[in-house]
Formats: C-alpha cells, structure tokens, sequence
C-alpha cells in the first residue's frame, strides 16, 4: 500500500517500492518544448519589442514588497496582460494594486490576502486567479524572511519558519501554480527569488537558516527543471545581492551596509530596478530556452 499523504515508506515497503522514471521533453515540433519559429520581423522595432515581450497572466508573490512591486512594474511595461498579487500584507496590496491599475488600465490585476505555507489558501488562490485572469502562466516568488541570530541562540522555531515561508512556502505556490499550467496545456514560466546568501556565507551577519533556505531554493529549481519541462514549463532562479529595500534600512544597521558595499566590487548595493531585467528575461520570449538556470544579481559581490 502506498504511503498517506503525510507518511514515509516504512523500512519494508521501501524495498518492495516501484520509483517512478522522470520523463524528459522531446523536443518535437508538436511538443511543449518545440523550438520557437525562425520567421524574421521585418520591423526591427517589432523585433526588438516581441523578443523580450511578457504574454498571459502572471502570480506574483510578495508582490507589494519592494523588489516584488518593482517586478510587477517591469512585467506589466512589457506587455503582462493579467496579475495576481498573492500578500499577506492586504492594506498595502490595496494601496499597490490601485496605483498599478492607473498606471496600467489595459491590465487587469487582482490582489489577494495569501499565507504561502498554507496549502489550500495557495491552491484557492490559484483558482481565483483563474476564474479572474483566465489563466495561470508564470509565477515569481518573492514572499521571504530574514532572521540574523548567532546559530548557538537560534531557537528551532525561528529556523522551522524561515525553511517553512522561503522554501516551502516556494514549494508549495510552484507546485498549485504548476498543477494549473498543465492543466491548460500552455506551459508557463516559474520564478523562485534565491540569494548571493545561497552562494557563500554572509559576511559579518549570521543567518544561518536564511542562507540555507535560499541554498535549497537552488536545488528545487533544478529539480522542477528537469520534471517539469516535458510540461512546456520553465524553472529559474534570480539571486540577488544586498539591495536597496526596507530589509536593509535602519541606523542599526550602517555599520554593515559599509561593510556590504566595500567588499562589492561595484562599491554599493543594488537598487530595486536593477533586479527587473532579469525578472523579465526569464518570463518573456527572450528565455523560452531558459530552464535551471540562476542569474546572479549582485554586482559582482560572489567574485570574492
């Protein structure tokens, strides 16, 4: 008998067990992972537009926070013609949404109070983007916390909720978004927001559980990359380094935001906008072959 839905296998059935084989795209003229076509635009303008051109309907976690909302910008400017802000945060997604809608009329764009490690709130939520938008066919994750505690102090509570809110929570909102998309038979583009925190240690603040939280970020990309691109679905990551948000603010701080920008060989930290372009490479035509990839955003901060 197979496991419940909570279980692991018992020592027994795990050598009576059947492993399911990973079925791979073919690449195929009629499959979800066929080449795009080589007609030229003879409009070089038209060309330039539709390469980097953002179609369908989008979620977008955490998407009133600052790196988030500056995404939902980018992605609307490039053509996003429906967008679902998923937030626990509804005073401010009202506040974000009303100035997004007049700023983009032709969009339609929703907002939606969601704790992402609540299972069934994300699956209803994905539905409701449905019965709104019409479909589903990308998904950015920003939604993430940060704990700095010196690990011998941590209490296992707070690492529980960093793992469970940056990884699972990812988890959980790829799998209901994906589950959708393969349902339409569309394909789709998946989004997760991993880290320079992924890549080596932080320096001089320790943050164990965020580091590791965004390191397995990293290896579910890849996992869903490989399982899901028979399904015309896309996986990446973008890791940014220390950037310019409310994250990074307050006198208590200053002292390591020096120490950030001096051991950055751009000298500074990163502003919001300059995390848009790789958004948007990854959810538009531009990076229809762009699959387990992570762009790293930092200003070059993980040459040392």
């Amino acid at each position: 008998m197979a496991p419940g839905a909570t279980e692991l296998p018992s020592r027994d059935a795990l050598t009576a067990r059947a492993v399911p084989s990973m079925i791979l795209g073919d690449g195929s003229a009629s499959s979800l992972t066929a080449p795009p076509s080589n007609k030229a635009t003879i409009d070089p303008a038209t060309g330039a537009k539709e390469r980097f051109y953002v179609r369908g309907n989008f979620i977008v976690t955490g998407g009133t926070g600052t790196l988030g909302l500056a995404s939902c910008n980018a992605l609307l400017e490039h053509g996003l013609e429906g967008l679902a802000i998923l937030d626990v945060n509804q005073a401010q997604a009202k506040e974000d949404l009303a100035s997004l809608q007049a700023r983009f009329p032709q969009s339609k764009i929703t907002a939606l109070k969601v704790d992402v490690t609540d299972e069934k709130a994300v699956q209803d939520a994905v539905e409701e983007t449905v019965a709104t938008l019409g479909s589903v066919d990308g998904l950015v994750c920003f939604v993430g916390v940060v704990g700095c505690v010196e690990t011998l102090e941590m209490p296992v509570s707070q690492w529980r909720k960093i793992i469970d809110i940056n990884t699972t929570g990812s988890f959980i909102c790829a799998q209901a978004a994906a589950r959708q998309m393969v349902k339409q038979g569309t394909g789709g583009s998946i989004t997760f927001t991993s880290s320079i925190s992924a890549h080596r240690v932080n320096y001089p603040q320790p943050q164990a559980a965020y580091n590791v939280s965004k390191a397995g970020l990293l290896t579910l990309k890849n996992c869903l990359a490989a399982e899901w691109a028979r399904y015309g679905i896309r996986t990446n990551t973008i890791s940014p380094g220390y950037m310019d948000t409310i994250l990074n603010e307050g006198d208590g701080i200053s002292g390591h935001r020096k120490i950030w920008a001096e051991r950055n060989p751009s000298g500074r930290m990163g502003a919001p906008c300059e995390l848009t372009g790789a958004v948007v490479l990854l959810a538009s035509s531009a990076g229809t072959y762009m699959n387990g990839t992570d762009i790293v955003v930092d200003g070059g901060a993980i040459v040392f």
